[in-house]
């Protein structure tokens, strides 16, 4: 007997799921898109399938502001291996070489960490989702075809070392968009001496989640034998999203407008994205602002006057 097909329902909110191991983000997204039965799903910036921690999953009108987080700071805890370098700069790699360790005490390690934090130029890894001519890197080195990995400059705010176990240390990174922390592991390897790789690595938070609270996929499939009513509380409201974004409050006439697509009359301040209100206290999306002018730029369906 056929199982019947699953009915999926509009879903709007920001659930923050503990990534297991072993998943790519996008295989998780669609576990717990399934759980919830979310017509609509998308995640805000990928975890290589070795990384567990934070990955915020957006659903509905939240995916609507996904694009939003990616760009956000993001912190990391990871497991370096000093002596060990693999071709996708992490443990899920096949070894390259193998190196002698130097002597090093942690002054040592310091002055190889300084030069990595702040805005700095970065290789990425081979094994990577950026694109090259339309096509992933990963692809074409799983093609075994040569690679020039592309440099470009990203903003690591911390880099430290937590503790040292033998060829192990522990660091801990915080970073802007577009950082591999696999590519700050090898460069600091490099810079010892003897390369590296990552063995495990945790995203701790990204923000606005500074603290967040998460779930595993165990404990959501415990809550979904519940019902959708214990799976629902799980979520996080979409305006928790904007939370990094100054604030507009509109009313009655100037939510209107704005949801005809017209720009509005707001208090001036400074140009750029802001999170607009409405007269009700509802979010009603993103607006870019230009000193006393507000443009809506993406709003969220009940914002928008479809009259």
């Amino acid at each position: 007997m056929n199982k019947p097909k699953a009915r999926f329902r509009a879903l709007d909110g920001i659930l923050l799921l503990d990534k297991p191991p072993g998943l790519s983000s996008n295989q998780a997204l669609q576990q717990v898109r399934h759980l919830f039965r979310a017509e609509k799903g998308g995640h805000t910036g990928s975890l290589d399938p070795l990384a567990t921690g934070l990955l915020p999953l957006c659903f509905g009108e939240a995916t609507k502001i996904a694009g939003l987080l990616l760009g956000a700071r993001k912190a990391y805890e990871a497991e370096a291996v000093l002596g060990v370098v693999t071709d996708s700069d992490d443990a899920d790699g096949a070894v390259l070489r193998e190196r002698p360790l130097p002597a090093l005490d942690e002054a040592a390690i310091e002055a190889a960490l300084a030069p990595l934090r702040g805005p700095i130029r970065q290789r990425a890894p081979i094994y990577s989702a950026l694109k090259q001519g339309g096509e992933p890197l990963y692809a074409k080195a799983r093609r075994g075809e040569p690679i020039e990995a592309p440099e470009r400059e990203v903003e690591v705010h911390r880099f430290e070392l937590l503790g040292r176990d033998g060829p192990r240390l522990r660091l801990h990174v915080e970073c802007g968009s577009g950082t591999y922390v696999r590519s700050l592991v090898r460069d600091l390897g490099e810079a010892l001496g003897c390369g590296a790789h990552v063995a495990a690595l945790r995203r701790l938070w990204v923000e606005p989640f500074l603290r967040p609270r998460m779930y595993t996929l165990d404990a959501l499939r415990g809550l979904a034998e519940r019902g959708e009513d214990a799976l629902d509380a799980c979520l996080l409201p979409v305006e928790a999203g904007l939370e990094a974004f100054p604030r507009v409050d509109l009313d009655a006439e100037g939510e209107r407008r704005l949801g005809f697509g017209q720009s509005v009359a707001c208090v001036a301040g400074a140009d750029g994205p802001v999170a607009v209100f409405g007269a009700t206290g509802r979010c009603l999306g993103i607006a870019q602002r230009q000193g006393d002018r507000l443009a809506p730029q993406r709003l969220f369906r009940w914002a928008v006057n479809a009259g």
